[in-house]
């Protein structure tokens, strides 16, 4: 298992990133939120989870290794495959996904692209006792500043979880002034937050 890369960032795209290590660029598939902290030329270290398939292997990333431990953990439930189980972390985060689960808000788990009121059961039904409580939130994740970058990187994010690029659009304007609002005020808010409240807006839709 390759448990976590470090090396120089050379390209962030939609919804990956390649590491340089040794020499060897390796192409790694992360959420938003993880993107949002990887910055071209930069060194960065990412915690990883590869996925064996019969006709390919592919590392996913995540920001913190209890993202990683999760993603793994969600692998286990029926239905749910790498990418389903990157969208939930990309839409919940690590803490909201296991209040979700744990405390069985279905509604919630239906707000991530792909899960239906029945998918939503079984996954609580499957993980309800094995997901533990919710860690104490820690420092360290990515204040957005700048609205051209934060409406980038939550559009992308939209676009990689199978929105079109109309409901994307949409969906940034609908956020735009909660994030110049925090701005304002001082406390900016993270992409994973504002991502969040761009899906919350299309689900309402």
């Amino acid at each position: 298992m390759i448990a976590s890369v470090r090396g120089e960032v050379s390209a962030v795209n939609v919804d990956s990133a390649v590491l340089e290590v040794g020499g060897v660029g390796l192409l790694v598939l992360c959420t938003p939120a993880t993107l949002a902290g990887l910055h071209v030329g930069q060194q960065a270290s990412v915690a990883t989870s590869l996925v064996v398939r019969e006709d390919s292997l592919t590392l996913y990333g995540f920001g913190t290794a209890d993202e990683r431990s999760l993603f793994e953990l969600l692998l286990t439930a029926s239905g749910v495959g790498p990418k389903l189980a990157q969208a939930m972390l990309a839409v919940h985060g690590p803490t909201e996904l296991r209040r979700a689960v744990a405390g069985e808000d279905i509604v919630a788990l239906t707000r991530v692209p792909g899960i239906g009121r029945k998918g939503a059961q079984r996954i609580v039904l499957e993980l309800k006792e094995r997901i533990g409580p919710a860690p104490t939130p820690v420092a360290g994740r990515v204040a957005v500043r700048r609205p051209d970058a934060w409406s980038d990187q939550v559009r992308s994010g939209l676009l990689s979880l199978g929105w079109s690029a109309k409901e994307a659009d949409a969906a940034v304007e609908e956020v735009a002034p909660l994030a110049e609002e925090a701005a304002a005020a001082d406390a900016p808010l993270t992409v994973a937050d504002l991502l969040k409240s761009a899906l919350r807006t299309l689900a309402k839709a």
